[in-house]
């Protein structure tokens, strides 16, 4: 008999009082041998809450003793005493080294004070590596709640005093089932704390959170880049730190979980001293995190707030000009990492008055840590020349990680290779009927629009998800807000009798502003741009690809001067052999754009291309 089938989870809610513990405790004492053994002997998962006006505040935790646990917790502050706003502008403060139980103390304060309630999760597989397990998964889903939210600086939001890399175990193979159970249960509890799962994965904090297990790769990644932190910031007695700073690259192609990876490794990073109430107040190094994209630096700025890792004292995430300008070479950080470094300047633009923005970070930071994939430079302003590239991969010397792993798309291999070969090699297969992993090819976007709505709305747990329109950026678009397009109030794709507004021009509430692109409901009917879409999973891509990519003599051609974007269709000032000339790089950058759009869904690819060649070879390799 498989072990699951009769495994039991019980989940106990109560008032977060010393009363309320001694109830807990008796009655469960008095229950049946079941209940008292899984609940007050077995090892069990809790969850202490609040709800302030502002969301709720939340802490997550694991223990071998509940009663001792919660009882050290509830009576902790009968022995020290915390520190209030007031006491602190009196010039009152906690030793320049709190001791364990000052700073355990001072993160229990506003849960003590608060109407609080405390959820006893207990499971009859429950062992200390599953609990652990599971503990994280319920870090990861709570800090993709929207109702989890910062309450104010003082406050405490959600947490955890440890980040888990678990390797295997016996039972690990039943976390996914035991975690659905035990959720189920929670939502009778709170059905707002916590929403259906779905609900949760398919928001961007979700699948950018640092609480997502690793993979193998991964973990030794993350490892590899920690220790080289360490040995760079705190040198062997005898050893002058260098004065050059260190660069560590992280390289690796779309969907192989780069930003999961840098996630993880940011918030390890303020774990050494995280049982302070404010992690901004005793972080070991001071370290920052860099994006310069609009829709994931959303993302992390949500992410860093709700976990306490960043507030109105000291901003940790940030663009790369605001940093660069706000920071002094003559007084660098410890850290900065920066996601899509990819997408730093390599020349001035607007408000950056540099030549190059990973220089510019290098001279201000003594670690940097640069997730970079080459086939994702998009634009002219970003382009490296091959000689700069080679320096770059020199200075990082043995510092260069590669990711390998496909983490995004839900493929046994044969739809994978068959997009590889399309981007790469310009030739266009028969596509696959082997894989889990389904390529479809529309005759009109009219269809592959109402395959992106069927999907949106399918009831089915497998097909529904975030399913979207993406398309090449070959429809003219401006910011401009005294042009407009000629009938329309929005620049559309249109395409004969087809027509949506497109890159992000929708009127948007409040609560959808500050969510990405994908995730606002209006969006089903909207076409999205790689500049909305960069860095993101949809369930389902619908990739409209524009006349910038045509099929010429038996193999994909690109022509700039279909495109719209004007970091592509410009030319680049270049150095060729001592002389500044200017270069046209838009073949790369064309290439890249359609393979960052092509690599978008995980469980699914549809397609509709304007040339007529393209959708016609492309009809045909769906024939075949």
């Amino acid at each position: 008999m498989e072990i699951i089938g009769s495994a039991r989870t019980l989940v106990e809610a109560f008032s977060y009082s010393p009363n309320s513990l001694a109830k807990f405790i008796a009655n469960t004492g008095e229950a049946n041998e079941e209940a008292k053994r899984l609940l007050l002997k077995f090892p069990t998962v809790y969850i202490i809450y609040y709800r302030a006006n502002t969301g709720y505040s939340v802490y997550v935790g694991e223990t071998n003793n509940i009663a001792q646990r919660t009882k050290t917790h509830l009576e902790s502050d009968t022995r020290l005493r915390d520190l209030s706003e007031d006491d602190l502008e009196q010039g009152l403060q906690l030793p320049a080294e709190p001791t364990p139980e000052m700073l355990q103390s001072s993160k229990w304060k506003a849960f003590r004070d608060e109407d609080s309630t405390i959820i006893v999760i207990g499971h009859s597989l429950f062992n200390k590596s599953l609990t652990l397990d599971i503990e994280d998964r319920l870090m990861l889903y709570l800090s993709s709640v929207d109702e989890v939210q910062a309450a104010g600086e003082n406050s405490v939001r959600i947490q955890n005093s440890r980040r888990n890399i678990q390797t295997e175990y016996f039972t690990q193979q039943y976390v996914n089932r035991t975690f659905q159970e035990i959720w189920r249960e929670l939502r009778n509890c709170d059905p707002e704390l916590f929403p259906l799962e779905r609900l949760i994965q398919e928001s961007a904090i979700f699948k950018a959170s640092p609480f997502h297990r690793l993979n193998e790769q991964q973990v030794s990644a993350k490892v590899e880049i920690l220790e080289s932190i360490d040995l760079a910031l705190t040198p062997k007695e005898g050893f002058e730190a260098s004065q050059s700073s260190k660069l560590i690259l992280v390289q690796g192609g779309a969907g192989t979980g780069k930003t999961v990876l840098l996630s993880s490794v940011f918030y390890e990073l303020f774990q050494t001293r995280s049982d302070a109430i404010d992690i901004t107040d005793f972080d070991s190094y001071d370290a920052y995190l860099l994006v310069n994209h609009d829709e994931q630096l959303t993302v992390y700025e949500q992410i860093a707030e709700k976990l306490g890792l960043s507030n109105a004292k000291k901003e940790r995430v940030m663009k790369p000009t605001r940093f660069i300008n706000s920071q002094s070479p003559d007084s660098p950080v410890d850290i900065v990492l920066i996601d899509e470094a990819h997408l730093l300047w390599t020349q001035g633009k607007q408000s950056y008055k540099g030549d190059h923005q990973l220089k510019d970070i290098l001279q201000r930071a003594r670690v940097v840590v640069a997730i970079f994939d080459p086939m994702q430079v998009l634009a002219g302003n970003q382009y490296w020349q091959e000689d700069a590239l080679k320096e770059l991969y020199s200075r990082a010397g043995n510092d260069v990680i590669h990711l390998s792993e496909q983490m995004r798309i839900d493929s046994d291999g044969p739809a994978e290779e068959w997009i590889a070969t399309l981007v790469n090699d310009g030739i266009v297969n028969p596509i696959p009927t082997n894989d889990k992993y389904k390529v479809e090819i529309f005759s009109s976007p009219g269809q592959l629009h109402a395959k992106i709505r069927e999907k949106s709305s399918s009831e089915n747990a497998n097909e529904k998800g975030l399913s979207r329109l993406i398309a090449t950026y070959d429809w003219k678009f401006t910011t401009g807000k005294k042009i407009k397009p000629v009938g329309s109030n929005t620049w559309d794709v249109v395409i004969g009798n087809f027509r949506l507004p497109w890159n992000n021009q929708g009127k948007y509430s409040r609560r959808e502003k500050n969510l990405a692109w994908a995730e606002r409901n209006q969006t089903v009917d909207e076409v999205g741009s790689i500049f909305t879409i960069q860095g993101f999973d949809l369930n389902y891509a619908g990739v409209i690809i524009g006349p910038s990519v045509k099929y010429r003599n038996g193999k994909i051609v690109f022509d700039a001067k279909e495109s719209h974007n004007p970091n592509v269709i410009h030319k680049r000032t270049l150095t060729v052999n001592g002389v500044k000339k200017k270069v046209d790089v838009s073949e790369g950058l064309l290439r890249n754009q359609l393979n960052v759009l092509l690599t978008r869904g995980v469980r699914g690819l549809g397609i509709y291309a304007v040339d007529d060649a393209l959708r016609e070879a492309l009809l045909n390799a769906q024939q075949n």
